[in-house]
């Protein structure tokens, strides 16, 4: 009896938020998607490097640019559509996002959804996530300058969304938060935040439901005193 492959890979139809025509994207299977550990950024690491979700997060509208993923509010605030139209829609040459992506493209992607996040002013939070992606993906293509580039967005994004609170009412808790902008500003070799955030996370232990994010804080605090007992 011959077994039947499955692909990883699977079309989803979507209606773009924004000008509500139907489109293809691709998907991958998450059963298929095998995560081997995370980066103390919680990049994660795929046992198999083709099969990426990371790549097609992504909806791309063909017909008028708009980028967004499931964290996206179908709400749009008046005055935002225009603004979209003018600096994105305006500009966009018609091509599709729907099948397999390169990181090149799956890079574009993330830049688009950033953009169509900024002018539909969805929250510092959601686009502090794609910043970080794209930090990702050029680590993967051991780009360190765009990396840090990108992280440094992403780190300045997660101050904003922290400082007004934009990160309640989603998955990402406090201690979450404060962790990454402690790690980024780490990365990105700014001692005081990485130090400052790394303490605020210390002190949250006895009231976080997130034992391993207090951990990660507690390796990463200890990395930190060795390096300086090192570099002294």
């Amino acid at each position: 009896m011959s077994i039947v492959k499955i692909s990883p890979f699977y079309e989803k139809k979507m209606q773009c938020l924004l000008c509500k025509e139907h489109f293809p994207t691709t998907r991958i299977r998450s059963r298929q998607a095998r995560v081997s550990n995370h980066e103390s950024d919680f990049r994660p690491i795929y046992i198999n490097k083709e099969i990426n979700p990371l790549f097609y997060n992504v909806a791309v509208c063909p017909h008028c640019g708009f980028a967004y993923t499931d964290d996206f509010s179908s709400y749009f605030a008046p005055g935002t559509k225009e603004m979209i139209a003018k600096n994105i829609t305006s500009k966009w040459r018609s091509r599709s996002f729907g099948e397999s992506r390169t990181q090149e493209q799956a890079i574009e992607a993330y830049k688009l959804a950033y953009l169509s996040a900024y002018f539909k002013k969805e929250k510092h939070l959601t686009m502090a996530g794609f910043i970080l992606r794209i930090a990702w993906l050029y680590r993967e293509a051991n780009e360190t300058e765009q990396e840090l580039h990108y992280i440094r967005i992403a780190r300045d994004l997660y101050l904003k969304a922290f400082a007004q609170g934009d990160y309640v009412g989603t998955q990402m808790s406090e201690t979450r938060v404060l962790y990454l902008i402690a790690e980024l500003s780490w990365r990105i070799e700014d001692r005081t935040e990485a130090i400052k955030n790394f303490s605020l996370v210390l002190k949250t232990q006895k009231t976080s439901n997130e034992p391993n994010i207090i951990r990660l804080a507690k390796d990463r605090w200890q990395e930190i005193r060795d390096n300086e007992t090192v570099n002294r």
